[in-house]
């Protein structure tokens, strides 16, 4: 069997498959269909310095190719999730990314000091959150409010850092290279894009909150060429994302730049989409007599 083992920004992973923020809650229920630690790692839901109660529903809607979602980030809070839910996630084996936002530079900083005081082994900076009426968006959005935010959070914690960007932007790429500036060691991409549905018998949007991010298969060759681009302009490693759904998608991400790559709407129609993804991967690899998954990063031939 092929070597599945990856390194992103010196943390090492038993394969590259890791469910995304905000799809698998904190494993409970999944621990019930498969063990954790066949995981490479697990991205934790968002976590905000207070509790939040989400949005108000309806905050789900199918679309086709994906769905949208504006849960808006509901979460017990940093306190909750430290004394809670992180002990648990610690003894699964398997590497625990952090998911982190926050309304302001100041909250993400201080959940990250909080942070640097556990053994969790990343973390994960949501700038790029389009479903929070407050923050996440607006430090996206731009060079300069990626970068204000990671300096201050890179300040914060000695922990690897992982810069979660937005699709929503007109260049991407440039964003990146702000991010790696100001002292990312990884990011992950992409996040949902910005979408909208109407109910056209009673002329409202679908979602309370009228738009929503999309996710799901239709997203994918945006997600490709978008981790395509940053993985030409910035030397620190990606964690890829976006309407991932089969062994092959992983691949096509990895060969686009990729280190690691997470999964995340197809859980929610197949429960061992991580698991089936891990192994159809393993399989191709040694269908196509490639040693290792480390191999396929950046293995792309443009023309």
């Amino acid at each position: 069997m092929a070597d599945l083992s990856v390194n992103v920004a010196g943390v090492s992973f038993k394969n590259p498959i890791i469910p995304a923020s905000g799809v698998f809650g904190y494993g409970h229920e999944y621990e019930e269909l498969f063990p954790l630690s066949e995981l490479g790692g697990i991205a934790t839901k968002g976590t905000t310095i207070t509790k939040r109660n989400g949005n108000d529903a309806p905050r789900i809607a199918e679309t086709t190719g994906g769905m949208l979602n504006s849960v808006g980030l509901q979460n017990p809070g940093i306190d909750a999730f430290i004394k809670k839910e992180l002990p648990y996630l610690m003894q699964k084996d398997t590497v625990i990314l952090a998911n982190i936002a926050g309304s302001t530079v100041e909250e993400c900083v201080t959940i990250a000091q909080q942070l640097e005081q556990t053994d969790v082994h990343m973390i994960e900076l949501n700038i790029s959150c389009p479903n929070v009426k407050q923050g996440g968006m607006a430090f996206g959005a731009s060079c300069a409010g990626a970068e204000s935010i990671t300096r201050a959070v890179r300040k914060a914690t000695t922990k690897p850092l992982v810069v979660k960007l937005s699709p929503n932007v007109t260049n991407i790429a440039e964003i990146a290279k702000a991010t790696e500036t100001a002292g990312a060691d990884a990011l992950s991409l992409i996040n949902t894009l910005l979408g909208m549905r109407i109910d056209i018998r009673s002329r409202r949007p679908i979602l309370k909150n009228n738009m929503g991010g999309m996710s799901g298969a239709a997203i994918f060759p945006i997600a490709v060429r978008m981790v395509w681009q940053c993985a030409n302009a910035v030397r620190i490693p990606i964690i890829g994302m976006g309407g991932v759904t089969t062994g092959k998608d992983a691949i096509e991400l990895m060969m686009a730049g990729a280190s690691a790559v997470q999964v995340g709407a197809a859980i929610f129609t197949d429960p061992y989409a991580p698991i089936r993804i891990i192994r159809e991967m393993n399989q191709w690899l040694d269908e196509n007599h490639i040693a290792t998954a480390r191999e396929l990063t950046g293995s792309v031939k443009p023309w």
